[in-house]
C-alpha cells in the first residue's frame, strides 16, 4: 500500500460516509410531501422485512399527500401497519385499494424538534468522516515506521488527507445548512 492508495481508498470511504448521509437526510420529512420520507419503512410481507418502495407505486397527487398503491392488495394491510409504527407521525388512510398519507404542516416545535435530528446525524456523518481519516492516517504511519514510505511522504499524505477531511466535513455543512432551511420554510 501506498500513501496515494490510503488516500483514494478514504477518500471513497469519506464520499460513501456523505452519500450515506444524504439518504438519511431525505428521510427527515419537510413540510411537503416526498416519497424519500418511506425510504426507511421496511414491511412484514410474508414473514419478511421488505423495503415499501419493493412492495407498492408512491406518488405525490398532491404538495401535502403521498398516495402509497400496493402491487398486491393483500400486502395493503401490512403496508398500513408498517406506516403506522414508523416514526413518522402520520395516521394513513386506507380505501381497500391505496393508502393515503396527509401531512399536516409542520408546528414549530415539531420543526425544532425535526432540526435537532438532523443536527444529530450531520454530525454522526463528520464523526464517520474523521473516523476515516483517523484509519487513514494510522495506515500512513504503519507504512513509515516499515520504512515503506520517508517522513516527507508521511507528511505530504497527512497534508492531503486534511484536505480531503476539510472537503468532506465542508460538504456535509453544506449539506446540514440546506436541509435546515429547507425545514424552517414555512
Amino acid at each position: 500500500m501506498t500513501v496515494d492508495q490510503s488516500l483514494k481508498e478514504g477518500s471513497e470511504k469519506m464520499e460513501k460516509a456523505v452519500t450515506h448521509l444524504k439518504e438519511d437526510l431525505a428521510g427527515i420529512r419537510t413540510g411537503r410531501a416526498s416519497a424519500s420520507v418511506l425510504n426507511r419503512i421496511t414491511v412484514e410481507y410474508y414473514g419478511t422485512p421488505v423495503p415499501l418502495n419493493q412492495l407498492a407505486s408512491i406518488n405525490v397527487p398532491e404538495p401535502r399527500t403521498l398516495m402509497v398503491q400496493p402491487f398486491d392488495k393483500g400486502a395493503l394491510g401490512a403496508i398500513e401497519k408498517a406506516i403506522q409504527t414508523s416514526d413518522l407521525g402520520i395516521t394513513p388512510s386506507n380505501d381497500g385499494n391505496v393508502i393515503r398519507l396527509g401531512f399536516p404542516p409542520l408546528t414549530q416545535e415539531r420543526r425544532k424538534e425535526l432540526v435537532k435530528q438532523l443536527h444529530g446525524r450531520a454530525e454522526e456523518g463528520r464523526v464517520a468522516v474523521r473516523n476515516v481519516r483517523r484509519h487513514a492516517k494510522e495506515q500512513m504511519e504503519k507504512l513509515e515506521k516499515d520504512s515503506a514510505i520517508s517522513q516527507d511522504e508521511l507528511a505530504r499524505g497527512e497534508k492531503e488527507l486534511q484536505k480531503l477531511t476539510d472537503r468532506f466535513v465542508t460538504e456535509i455543512d453544506e449539506i446540514q445548512r440546506h436541509k435546515e432551511q429547507e425545514l424552517m420554510e414555512v
